[in-house]
């Protein structure tokens, strides 16, 4: 039990009880006031407001994080970012400043709740850390040389309307909150975005804008010189690109007055922080020791990157060994920053004085390149690029479109197709570490080189498939993310995606001489393609990636405290010349997007059906999607009526469309090749089931060119058999024929019956329409196919059941003796043999094959890779076949106004001129008029000089068993 309070109980109970003193209750020992009041706490808010690029933006601090050393929250319109500072307590015990920068996104901030099992938000997303790495690029620079305390930015979006991006609000806010801190800082910095629409610059764009710009820049300086640069671009000239940065800064320096009226009223003094700087005393032992070892390492150009790193550690053990014999142990805590001061010195002097670099170059060249498009053949795409000892290996593979990757961001697009994901191993600079999760640099580097190719890809609409493009750095020594660029460049074209042109990258340096007196820069020498080495010793490492036409996209990170615009634009020019270069070695490898067409590479098909039909074959809770999945080994994406299958070559996409085409079917066209399975036996002919449970007849005169006596001669229940679709009757069957797919005796294709018919191509077990291949490497958009001309209901299919009941029905009712089949002939339903009539008698002739693959397609992939968009809708033969039998009709009426034969007027002994109606093997079936035909059969040793349409005397001789007559020649004499 809880303890009354000890005052409580040395007061009288009627004391505690009286009202006068206003006490109403006693529980637990703790008082409750009936009347107390509450009074109201007033908050010291400070605002500056301002207006950029006719957006009014107002800084405020006092109302949010009053405990933070800083605190700002910046407002845009609906947009609100806060940014907040903390620095830690105690001495610094490092030679390094240890800056850490968060920034987050929740989903409040758009009213929306998380969608995670936890509904939280989890570890930072890539955007997160992005917009992180944007506000600690320009504000390290600005902390005081030997500052080494813990700093730690924390930056939250409040709200977001979706107009504008926040990462630019959040760096100024940073720098307002530095600003009001105690923490020594050199700000304050502006930060502002620029886009362009045809041709005209826009200050802090809409995301509405910046879908209509080709210009998305970044642009980060001080009063009078710059930080950091952030470009995204459509291959925008480098003159263009010096106008957006020229026409940036002073747009950024509107956010400086602001910061610093506002740190007037409301900021804190600076505190006096201890700074690790080393002692002239320290320097010049030193420098003494290991000057003169430090030039020859560096003069001889030799030495690789690891040989050089090794002599260099060996002097730093020199140095250290005199140290410990003087006992100088002041030295020997800052030996490694001193050794590493005193080659920066060296280094930058020699490439002023002299124009020599580290490796022997000149200031303008680059190093050797290596390209290698394909080298390991199985993956969709692969590269290998050299430059001097800087080595990366990039591959690409291609996807469904859902695929993509999904994005929680407060703006932006949901999805993003293409991917770029950058990997720097510890083996690539001979070191041990464990591979862990990203980190903000892998980040950053993949980022750069992914934004570089968004001007160069195909549309979405012309190639929707998603793509990711994975980068393994084998070996570094500079440039890594630019050596990306290229290799992923000829990657791509190597899966045979449809870019517009290479896509190179490189990096370049700069080496200054400061004024001591001013802090001016005196002397500056620009590097091109630098080395590790070069990077860690120089000021800037600008990194500029484009094709020929222009930059699509650009990166500036800055060692010491902001470089003169003047100098950043100047770096241009050789970045460009370099690039050139690099690209004319590249187009030397692979030119144009490979046409990878062999058996083992991968296969994409996108197919178009019905909700119905997709539904069939989702199955339920996905269930047969799944079993198929497992069973072939590919992968089906289901979208808006539309379903693509990724497999790993030709053989898995011939049996993951085959297992589709059992399932829902594929439209039935005249002249396609399907393959069936008989599942019932008719003395007229066999019902054979294909294309997803539907049913056609397999009449007894189409199993040969032959004459059949019986249909169980030829096939039998159960067996699979490719059948060709020639029509349909007049009874709503579906015609198959076997003897289509067979070549005819004395012919050279079986095809040749029907003049003008279908060319036949590459055809397996109901899935050879489906795959389109590139027949040349040139063409490399995707081709379009026209639609189908007609749009017409289904064919209408009679099971054996239905068929079985109209022959009952035949035999029962003596007077039907001759129903109607195929064009009016009239002939017993009993007959075996059958005469054959040309595909192109009952049906329009039909489109070529390759017209076929595409069915009814808005879109066909013609592209280097054998993708695939089919349109996969109902039957469409049901009129055009109505229209062709009623001009047979009309026809076979015409010829019986002109022969008044009828089938009565046969008798034994009938005298007619007939006309050859087909040729067989033992006879000819012979088309006496009115409908009528019988049979001649071959006399041994007589000659066979017989050709269709010739008109012939003949007699009838005698009936055959079904009633057709047979018929003998007769005589001239």
């Amino acid at each position: 039990m809880r303890r009354a309070n000890p005052l409580l109980r040395k007061l009288p109970p009627h004391f505690l009880t009286r009202r006068g003193f206003r006490f109403r209750t006693i529980c637990s020992g703790r008082l409750g006031s009936a009347g107390a009041t509450t009074t109201t706490k007033h908050l010291d808010i400070f605002t500056e407001q301002f207006e950029i690029g006719s957006r009014v933006i107002t800084l405020e601090t006092g109302k949010f994080a009053r405990f933070a050393n800083g605190a700002v929250v910046l407002t845009m319109e609906n947009t609100n970012v806060l940014s907040t500072v903390a620095s830690a307590k105690g001495d610094a015990v490092r030679d390094f400043l240890p800056l850490t920068v968060d920034y987050h996104e929740k989903q409040f901030a758009q009213g929306v709740i998380p969608t995670s099992f936890a509904r939280r938000e989890g570890p930072p997303k890539e955007r997160e850390l992005l917009c992180g790495r944007i506000i600690d690029r320009p504000i390290r620079p600005l902390f005081p040389p030997g500052f080494y305390h813990e700093v730690q930015v924390t930056a939250s979006v409040l709200s977001s309307d979706g107009k504008h991006d926040p990462d630019v609000l959040a760096a100024n806010a940073t720098s307002a909150a530095l600003m009001l801190s105690d923490i020594p800082w050199g700000g304050p910095i502006g930060v502002v975005r620029i886009g362009r629409i045809c041709g005209k610059f826009i200050v802090n764009p809409t995301m509405d804008e910046l879908k209509l710009s080709d210009l998305n820049l970044v642009y980060a300086c001080t009063m009078d010189k710059t930080l950091m640069i952030d470009v995204q671009a459509s291959e925008i000239s480098e003159k263009d690109l010096e106008a957006g940065l020229r026409m940036a800064h002073p747009e950024a320096v509107k956010y400086i007055e602001p910061q610093i009226r506002l740190a007037a009223k409301a900021g804190k003094s600076k505190k006096e922080y201890k700074l690790s700087m080393l002692s002239d005393k320290t320097m010049d032992k030193v420098t003494n020791i290991a000057e003169e070892p430090i030039k020859a390492v560096f003069t001889d150009p030799t030495y690789g990157k690891f040989e050089r790193g090794e002599a260099l550690d060996n002097i730093t053990q020199d140095v250290k060994r005199v140290l410990e014999e003087e006992g100088d142990e002041e030295s020997l805590k800052v030996l490694s920053k001193a050794v590493d001061t005193v080659r920066k010195k060296v280094v930058r002097k020699r490439i002023i004085a002299e124009g020599h670099r580290v490796d022997g170059r000149q200031l303008d060249e680059v190093r050797p390149l290596y390209c290698e498009a394909g080298c390991i053949s199985m993956l969709h795409g692969s590269a290998l690029f050299s430059r001097g000892e800087t080595q990366v290996f990039c591959t690409v593979t291609l996807g469904a479109p859902t695929d993509a990757q999904r994005l929680e961001s407060v703006v932006g697009p949901p999805t993003k197709r293409f991917m770029l994901h950058y990997s720097f191993p510890p083996f690539c600079i001979n070191e041990v570490g464990k591979h862990g999760g990203v980190n903000r640099r892998e980040v950053g580097h993949g980022t750069l080189a992914e934004k570089s190719f968004l001007a160069v890809l195909p549309p979405k609409e012309d190639f929707p498939y998603t793509i990711r493009v994975n980068s393994e750095v084998m070996a570094s020594d500079g440039s890594t993310s630019m050596a990306t660029v290229c290799g992923g460049s000829m990657a791509l074209m190597e899966a045979g995606i449809p870019v517009r042109e290479h896509v190179a990258g490189v990096s370049v340096g700069l080496v200054s001489e400061l004024d001591p007196s001013t802090g001016k820069i005196e002397d500056y020498r620009i590097l091109t393609d630098i080395l590790g080495l070069e990077d860690h010793l120089g000021d800037i490492d600008f990194k500029i990636a484009g094709t020929r036409k222009g930059v699509t996209a650009c990166q500036l990170d800055i060692k010491p405290a902001g470089i003169p615009l003047d100098i950043v634009c100047e770096c241009l020019e050789p970045a460009r010349k370099a690039r050139l270069l690099i690209l004319e070695r590249m187009e030397q490898e692979i030119s144009i997007p490979r046409n990878k067409n062999d058996n083992t590479s991968p296969r994409l098909a996108t197919l178009k059906y019905n909700n119905d039909a997709i539904r069939r074959l989702i199955g339920p809770m996905g269930a047969l999607k799944r079993k198929m999945e497992e069973e072939t080994g590919a992968r089906m994406s289901v979208g808006d009526g539309e379903l693509t299958i990724v497999a790993k070559n030709q053989s898995v996409m011939d049996k993951i469309l085959e297992k589709i085409d059992f399932v829902v079917g594929r439209e039935i066209e005249v002249g396609g090749i399907y393959t069936g399975i008989v599942s019932n036996i008719k003395e007229y002919g066999a019902f054979v089931e294909f294309n997803g449970g539907q049913q056609g007849l397999l009449h007894i005169s189409e199993l040969s060119y032959e004459p059949v006596s019986r249909v169980s001669e030829v096939v039998s229940v159960g067996q699979k058999l490719s059948l060709m679709c020639i029509g349909q009757d007049v009874h709503g069957n579906i015609k198959l024929s076997l003897k289509a797919t067979l070549s005819r005796p004395g012919r050279l294709k079986s095809n040749d019956v029907i003049e003008g018919s279908v060319t036949s191509a590459k055809e397996t077990d109901g899935n050879a329409s489906s795959v389109q291949e590139q027949n040349s490497a040139s063409e490399l958009s995707l081709g379009e196919a026209k639609s189908s001309t007609s749009q017409v209901p289904v064919i209408l299919i009679r099971s054996a059941a239905e068929c079985d009941e109209e022959e009952k029905s035949s035999t029962s009712n003596p007077s039907s003796k001759a129903p109607c089949v195929d064009n009016g002939v009239q002939l017993n339903r009993k007959s075996k043999s059958r005469p054959s009539q040309n595909a192109n008698d009952s049906t329009p002739k039909s489109k070529s094959r390759k017209s076929q693959d595409v069915i009814d397609s808005s879109t066909s992939h013609s592209g280097p890779l054998p993708y695939t968009n089919a349109k996969k809708t109902k039957l469409s033969m049901q009129k055009e076949s109505k229209s062709e039998l009623q001009k047979q009709e009309e026809g076979e009426q015409e010829y019986k106004d002109k022969v008044s034969v009828t089938a009565k007027d046969v008798e034994v002994g009938t005298k007619v001129t007939a006309k050859i109606y087909q040729i067989r093997a033992h006879g000819l079936v012979l088309d006496l008029g009115g409908g009528v035909r019988g049979v001649y059969r071959f006399e041994e040793n007589k000659s066979m000089d017989f050709k269709i349409g010739d008109e012939i005397p003949v007699v009838c001789s005698s009936f055959s068993s079904k009633g057709i007559p047979v018929l003998s020649l007769v005589d001239d004499k």
